[in-house]
């Protein structure tokens, strides 16, 4: 089986980019009703995940230990560079390729809640939730338990 049959594309996938702005960040993720979001850069080269706490911890301890300030106005001015999210690096946001095994895709889904899936070139191209794997062998589990009986 191919993990991109259960991987929801790019397209209909909410995501910002490394150059947003917390404010973007903080609207994509309320409008999406996420609580975390894959991060690209510019070129839609997957970079990590962003969670809903990194902008809260980002916000709460500030620069130089004084929190920023939480006027919208100001989190307009805010750079998504300077949070620090989990990147590409972190195990918590590695992302699996479009080629990898099934094997390879629920091991990275029993750690988080989603996965990043890239192409060749490293692309984003979609993302994997781990309720998708889990509703595809809960729903074969009982097809077979009735073909059974």
């Amino acid at each position: 089986m191919n993990i991109a049959f259960f991987m929801i594309p790019k397209t209909d996938v909410k995501f910002i980019t490394d150059t947003s702005t917390v404010r973007q960040a903080l609207e994509t993720m309320h409008h999406s009703g996420f609580t975390a979001i894959p991060v690209l850069d510019s070129k839609g080269y997957y970079k990590g995940i962003l969670r809903e706490g990194h902008l809260l911890w980002y916000i709460v301890r500030g620069e130089g230990g004084e929190p920023h300030t939480v006027a919208v106005e100001a989190l307009e001015k805010l750079s998504l560079s300077d949070v620090p999210y989990l990147k590409e690096d972190n195990d918590l946001a590695r992302s699996v390729s479009i080629t990898a095994t099934i094997e390879e895709l629920i091991n990275r889904a029993m750690v988080v809640n989603f996965v990043p899936i890239v192409d060749d070139r490293n692309m984003f191209i979609g993302i994997v939730p781990r309720s998708r794997i889990i509703k595809h062998f809960y729903e074969k589990n009982i097809k077979e338990q009735k073909q059974q009986q």
